[in-house]
């Protein structure tokens, strides 16, 4: 199946599946675009954060950032609440042990419970969360200025360097943003961030002469929109299937998001 596109308002999508029921092979995506800013009128549901949440929230010198990370997080509660039944504000999220040094900074989890793999990637104004039944990453980032991207191509691996070298300049960015939000989300579900190295492994495009991809996963791009990139990736031995759908602004802000999460799913 070719990548759902998130554009416009609610996606509509061939026979997806009721979100608390993924099946094998399957990632949920939720977007969200966070709006421009927070004036106070209705209060963003931030009550359900926890300790860890909040303060992470208060170091953000930006207003822009910090409005940013809040909505992503109530987000996220709101949708684990609603594949788990589980109220919010009692769903403790924890992160799992790194698999390099088995630090405290593994993949996030959640503690106590039984519920889906989940991850989640935000970047100017976009969020991205993603659920699956098995290990996961998702990333979104805006897409970068040609200048950014050839920055960063030392950092790639040599058969990736090579491939975004040889592109007209005019394509750089939007190939290279793709082929990075495939790197973190693979790095994002491996559990160790960019620690392991953006050149160990190769996300590249492909073809003859070229290395494989790492075996065990599906990584696969997500259109989003509004000048965004993201990418999924799933520990699968075959192609996984993406159903992706918008989230209501006003999740961030109603006392309970169970009839909104409700509508949403019978629209599709």
């Amino acid at each position: 199946m070719t990548e759902q596109p998130l554009s416009g308002g609610a996606v509509h999508l061939p026979d997806p599946a009721a979100p608390g029921a993924m099946r094998a092979g399957e990632v949920h995506v939720w977007a969200l675009r966070v709006p421009p800013d927070d004036d106070g009128t209705l209060p963003l549901a931030t009550r359900d954060l926890d300790a860890v949440e909040t303060r992470q929230a208060a170091a953000f010198r930006r207003p822009r950032d910090r409005l940013t990370y809040l909505a992503a997080h109530v987000a996220l509660r709101r949708l684990l609440s609603a594949y788990t039944g589980i109220r919010p504000g009692r769903l403790r999220l924890g992160r799992a042990p790194c698999p390099r040094c088995a630090g405290e900074h593994g993949p996030p989890v959640l503690s106590g419970t039984t519920g889906p793999h989940f991850s989640l990637s935000h970047s100017h104004g976009m969020a991205v969360v993603g659920l699956a039944g098995a290990p996961l990453g998702v990333d979104v980032q805006r897409l970068p200025t040609v200048a950014s991207a050839q920055a960063c191509l030392p950092a790639l691996h040599p058969a990736e360097h090579r491939e975004m070298a040889a592109l007209p300049e005019g394509r750089l960015p939007a190939v290279f943003g793709e082929l990075w939000v495939r790197k973190e989300a693979y790095l994002k579900g491996l559990g160790t961030g960019l620690c392991r190295g953006a050149a160990t492994d190769y996300l590249g495009a492909g073809g003859p002469g070229t290395p494989g991809r790492p075996e065990g996963w599906s990584i696969r791009n997500l259109r989003v929109g509004d000048g965004h990139v993201a990418a999924t990736a799933l520990r699968a031995d075959a192609p996984h299937r993406t159903v992706a759908r918008h989230l209501p602004e006003e999740w961030l802000y109603t006392e309970d998001a169970t009839d909104l999460i409700a509508a949403v799913r019978a629209r599709h």
